[in-house]
């Protein structure tokens, strides 16, 4: 995978974060620049470690599974994107809001919001992924972009709703997996 394919996984994945972001910085805009720091910090560090961990299971795998990879990746993206697209529009705008001044809080949102970046770690197994390069981009995409959602939240509080910015990362998700799928075919 290029720099472009990743990145626009990196967004996808990110789009969690962002709208979490997002909609703390709606409901709380008095936040300490510490707490928006550790947020976003914590949720880069979940959105890259994830990965490896869905890398290093999927590898282990890999050899019995080579034969359906690109299924499995499609699938994972796929699911994922169908799950962020249908969350999205569940969530009631009033189930955005969490207090990220608690570790724990911060920890489990942290975890909840990469377990599709561990999904997704599971299809990098099965593609020529360069895990590394990967988790640099998605780390760091995800913490600028929980930054910019908790600015943009800040300064448009009134005109923005959280769960658009799902949809789209979701939606990302669903056109990378059929990209994976249709490269195959053509391949073949």
């Amino acid at each position: 995978m290029n720099y472009i394919e990743l990145s626009l996984i990196a967004v996808g994945l990110a789009m969690d974060c962002f709208a979490v972001a997002l909609s703390f910085s709606i409901y709380q805009k008095k936040t300490s620049q510490k707490t928006i720091l550790l947020m976003a910090l914590f949720f880069g560090l979940f959105q890259a470690g994830m990965p490896v961990l869905g890398w290093l299971l999927g590898g282990v795998f890999e050899e019995y599974i080579q034969v359906y990879d690109h299924w499995i990746a499609f699938s994972i993206l796929s699911i994922n994107g169908i799950k962020m697209i249908g969350g999205a529009i569940k969530k009631k705008e009033v189930d955005r809001y969490f207090d990220l001044s608690s570790i724990r809080i911060l920890l489990a949102l942290s975890i909840a919001t990469s377990i599709d970046a561990f999904m997704v770690g599971l299809s990098f197994a099965f593609l020529e992924v360069n895990i590394f390069k990967a988790i640099f981009i998605i780390g760091n995409i995800t913490f600028l972009l929980t930054l910019v959602g908790v600015k943009i939240g800040r300064t448009m509080s009134q005109y923005i709703n959280s769960k658009w910015a799902e949809i789209f990362g979701g939606i990302v998700l669903l056109f990378l997996g059929l990209k994976i799928l249709l490269d195959h075919l053509y391949y073949i």
